[in-house]
């Protein structure tokens, strides 16, 4: 007698389970996000995660490129602007709404959150992803910093640098701070830029 195995046809729509995966690495963390927990926010079963994404992990860096894409209309709108710091000022501020736009306003950024949570892992996939966009960003705003030709290049990347870490404090903050209290971080991080 002769078995037929017929393959399963996927029941659901892998970018939108992606789409709930990601929220779900965003509120609560790669470390503290267990696989039941997946398997109740995305609605499918164990085997369906592992057949698709392979892993937690792969659903995770799935989860990581969905987030890149949510947030390419931001970046992008840096990227093609022409008013120097007041375009990544105007970025902070795109940022902060972006996170307040999604469900769950105290989760910050994505990208931040991983950024912290595995900068002293050996997860060399992730942290190369983290590490790109970081560069990516920063070389964004040294190209805005340098439409001000007052200041020299040295200048230039301690701006760079600083606003760097202001970006990563102002995720962290718009986790917990109140609106009018990361108007004032966003406000006093350019006072003298």
């Amino acid at each position: 007698m002769v078995l037929e195995i017929m393959a399963r046809k996927k029941e659901y729509i892998e970018s939108e389970v992606i789409e709930k995966a990601m929220t779900l690495f965003w509120r609560n963390g790669y470390e503290n996000t267990s696989m039941q927990m997946l398997e109740k926010e995305m609605g499918i079963n164990k085997f369906s995660i592992y057949s698709s994404f392979g892993s937690k992990h792969g659903v995770f860096i799935e989860s990581l490129k969905s987030y890149k894409t949510k947030v390419k209309d931001v970046f992008d709108k840096l990227k093609n602007a022409s008013n120097g710091v007041e375009d990544i000022k105007q970025f902070f501020y795109d940022s902060v709404q972006l996170g307040r736009d999604n469900e769950k306003s105290e989760k910050g950024c994505l990208i931040t959150n991983t950024y912290n949570e595995f900068s002293q892992s050996p997860d060399e996939l992730i942290k190369e992803q983290m590490n790109a966009f970081m560069n990516d960003l920063k070389e964004v705003f040294i190209e805005k910093l340098r439409m001000d030709a007052s200041k020299n290049e040295e200048t230039i990347q301690k701006q760079a640098n600083f606003l760097l870490l202001a970006k990563h404090g102002l995720a962290a903050a718009s986790r917990v701070n109140s609106t009018k209290e990361i108007e004032d971080y966003i406000e006093m991080t350019f006072d003298r830029l």
